[in-house]
Formats: structure tokens, C-alpha cells, sequence
């Protein structure tokens, strides 16, 4: 299993809606909105680093208002 943490900038007041269509997202486990350089975190679950990395790729930066996104993948459990 592989554990993956994605960072997500929004625009402005894009956060409260972006929040539920992340969640939706099959691999995402949780997903909140924070305080800080990013407006979101979304934590994934995958079977391949492949997947981890296609989600935020593919999906989550073709939602509107998602302006950037940075991914980190988890090294241990």
C-alpha cells in the first residue's frame, strides 16, 4: 500500500467547494481544509506510487479553482 499526502492550492473562496469533490475521489482516505501555504490537504491510498501520483495529476488539478498541487509520498506507515 502505498500513502500519499497532496497539497492544494485553491483560488479565492474555492476551498468549501473543491473540499467535498476531493473527497469523492476514490484513493482519498480524507481530505480537510488548512491554515498555511496551502488551502487543502488530501490524503490518498493506493496500491502503486503510479496511482498516487496520477490522482492529483489527472483529477484533482482539473477541477476549477485548483491553482497548483504538490504531492508527497509517505516512506513508511
Amino acid at each position: 500500500m502505498v500513502r500519499a499526502f497532496v497539497m492544494v492550492k485553491t483560488g479565492v473562496a474555492a476551498s468549501e467547494s473543491l473540499l467535498g469533490m476531493i473527497r469523492d475521489l476514490a484513493p482519498v482516505t480524507e481530505a480537510h481544509i488548512v491554515a498555511g501555504e496551502y488551502d487543502l490537504i488530501a490524503e490518498l491510498s493506493t496500491d502503486e506510487v503510479h496511482d498516487a501520483l496520477r490522482t492529483p495529476a489527472s483529477e484533482i488539478q482539473s477541477f476549477d479553482g485548483v491553482l497548483e498541487t504538490k504531492t508527497y509520498v509517505s516512506l513508511s506507515d
